[in-house]
């Protein structure tokens, strides 16, 4: 009775880390919002994880995932995305809002999520903890470039990109190995490479790598695997 809470139970905090993290966000710690939507992206990993090692699927534990996301992938992300606006060279008191689109097209990328029988295996769209993940990087690259993440055209233009690939017909792959083999899995093990040595170069400057590198591989992968 006990194990089949546990993955419910995961989820359940990423919802909570998402929540602290929103209220960060909105003191303006970007940087401490930031390690809390790691902290839900780890959360959100291991849920799943858990579901499929227990094998306690349920309807309920789906449906509470989307909403965890949701707030931890969807209202988080466009709150820093809101944030970053309010702090750059916007000339009018409405453009921060724009940031909130992020959230509008999160939500909408999760509810296709969810009806479409093609992502059981993979992602059609840039799936919204990639995406939250690279918003949330954008505030330590700005201490370095703040000229250029200062621009309210370029974030409102990030904003724009963003919201087409979550709901794009992109396919995406996702982290999970039907098999452990070299040929089906060479470009998986070779983003996971790549992303670590970016990650230890660069730091958070890494996550606009890694993100086009993630599409740009994800491409090649249904190439010669075709769907």
């Amino acid at each position: 009775m006990i194990r089949k809470h546990i993955p419910n139970a995961i989820t359940c905090a990423n919802l909570f880390s998402g929540c602290i993290g929103i209220v960060y966000a909105f003191k303006g710690n970007l940087e401490a919002a930031a390690y809390f939507v790691l902290l839900s992206g780890i959360f959100d990993f291991f849920d799943g994880f858990a579901a499929r090692l227990l094998n306690v699927k349920s309807n309920i534990g789906k449906e509470l995932d989307s909403l965890a996301d949701m707030v931890s992938f969807g209202f988080l992300p466009g709150v820093v995305m809101f944030q970053l606006l309010a702090q750059s060279d916007y000339n009018s008191e409405y453009s921060p809002y724009f940031g909130f689109i992020i959230t509008v097209f999160s939500a909408l990328r999760l509810a296709k999520f969810n009806i479409d029988t093609r992502q059981t295996e993979d992602f059609i769209g840039l799936n919204t903890p990639m995406n939250t993940l690279f918003i949330v990087s954008l505030p330590f690259i700005k201490t370095d470039y703040p000229a250029i993440l200062g621009s309210s055209a370029l974030l409102i233009g990030l904003t724009a990109i963003l919201s087409v690939l979550l709901v794009s017909e992109i396919r995406i792959f996702s982290m999970k190995f039907g098999t452990k083999g070299w040929k089906n899995n060479r470009l998986k093990y070779l983003f996971l490479l790549l992303s670590v040595v970016l990650v230890v170069a660069l730091q958070f400057v890494a996550v606009p790598f890694i993100l086009m590198l993630y599409i740009g591989l994800s491409i090649l992968h249904f190439r010669q695997i075709p769907r």
